[in-house]
């Protein structure tokens, strides 16, 4: 392998290795390999193809999230994991979702029938950053429970959890956003904070 491959292949990794040791073709593309050179890294079994234009390399240890950044991958990046798959990976309640939620910009526009898409902008404040994709802070994903059509023993569940992080200033917090969101929201949230014992 010349020094400028042997680069190649070392810029690729250390992306990779950002990324639960996936890459896009994209971002090959970005690093210097052409479309045929990704071809041919494929075939030999180089590269491991597990959704179109996304691939991992094929020894790298298999991570607990690893759908996660496949599926921030297809969203190009954009896609913030949220809803019922915050849920899930915040060990907040015992929901078990069958499909990957994101919440993306309000103007993407791509689908795919495994994933739950909640289109709009989120503030930096409501994301945390983990390895190879991002995900709505615990107190956003209660105030997206309190939006979505998770039953109201799970989100009392929910708002407990979210709680316990910060007894002092959460409830009160949670209420008062949950009120700026709509009559509903503000319903279940107060019907949760009262189910926790937090009112």
């Amino acid at each position: 392998m010349s020094t400028d491959r042997r680069e190649l292949d070392h810029q690729l990794r250390r992306l990779a290795a950002i990324q639960g040791g996936y890459f896009s073709a994209a971002q090959a593309r970005d690093i210097g390999y052409s479309y045929p050179t990704q071809t041919y890294h494929t075939q030999n079994g180089n590269w491991q193809r597990v959704a179109r234009g996304i691939y991992r390399f094929p020894e790298w240890p298999v991570g607990e999230h690893d759908d996660l950044v496949k599926w921030t991958l297809w969203s190009r990046g954009l896609g913030v994991v949220s809803h019922d798959t915050a849920i899930s990976v915040h060990n907040l309640a015992d929901v078990n979702p069958s499909q990957v939620h994101l919440t993306v910009p309000l103007g993407f526009r791509a689908k795919a029938t495994r994933v739950v898409l909640h289109h709009e902008d989120l503030p930096e404040g409501d994301i945390w950053e983990r390895e190879g994709y991002r995900i709505t802070t615990p107190f956003r994903t209660a105030l997206d429970a309190a939006r979505s059509e998770l039953s109201m023993e799970q989100l009392t569940i929910v708002v407990k959890e979210v709680c316990a992080l910060a007894p002092y200033t959460a409830p009160q917090g949670l209420r008062q956003a949950a009120e700026r969101i709509g009559h509903r929201e503000a319903l279940r949230m107060e019907r949760a904070l009262r189910g926790a014992d937090l009112l």
